[in-house]
């Protein structure tokens, strides 16, 4: 059976939820999964999400953003796809300008450099014309420019709801079945 590789890039935008649910998904659809942790969304995490490092570090292996060492910041790694979730607008503005100066903007940058598939599910409101240059730039470059906005189509009935949609989104974006939201029209 062939192991989907997938780093998941956690930053310190609002909506941390986001990306631990993600995590979870990913992690019962048995992909290899790196996880890395900004240090900004340790300290959004710890407001956000009860006990959400503790889950995030049950998902797959977790590293911190300066271990730039590691293995996911080199093409060689034969990474199948990264995901930023939630993706602040500075994490944006630096895979858009290829300032890697993290390991989640390098692992961002492999990615591209790589032709692998990069999924960013920005977390902002409202956009600034230099946020929406910046999500345009990378999708001309053929970045999934995933925006955390859940549609309501589906009935939702709780927050979880929510997070299931947007997460389910990016499971699709990945080529992962899931059945975390109803489908239009279903």
């Amino acid at each position: 059976m062939l192991v989907l590789k997938v780093v998941l890039g956690v930053t310190g935008a609002s909506g941390v939820v986001y990306g631990v649910r993600l995590a979870e998904e990913l992690h019962k659809s048995r992909v290899e999964l790196t996880i890395i942790v900004s240090n900004a969304a340790k300290k959004v995490l710890t407001s956000e999400v009860n006990e959400g490092l503790e889950t995030l570090s049950k998902q797959g292996r977790v590293l911190g953003e300066h271990e730039i060492e590691a293995d996911v910041s080199s093409g060689s790694a034969r990474i199948d796809a990264t995901v930023i979730c939630p993706c602040s607008m500075k994490t944006l503005s630096a895979i858009a300008n290829g300032y890697a100066d993290n390991l989640i903007s390098r692992s961002a940058d492999v990615a591209l450099k790589e032709q692998r598939r990069l999924v960013l599910v920005v977390r902002e409101t409202p956009l600034s014309v230099i946020h929406l240059e910046n999500m345009l730039k990378l999708a001309r470059l053929g970045v999934t420019i995933l925006p955390a906005s859940p549609g309501f189509y589906h009935n939702p009935k709780s927050i979880d709801d929510l997070v299931n949609h947007i997460v389910g989104k990016v499971m699709d974006a990945l080529g992962i079945e899931s059945t975390l939201f109803k489908r239009w029209g279903s």
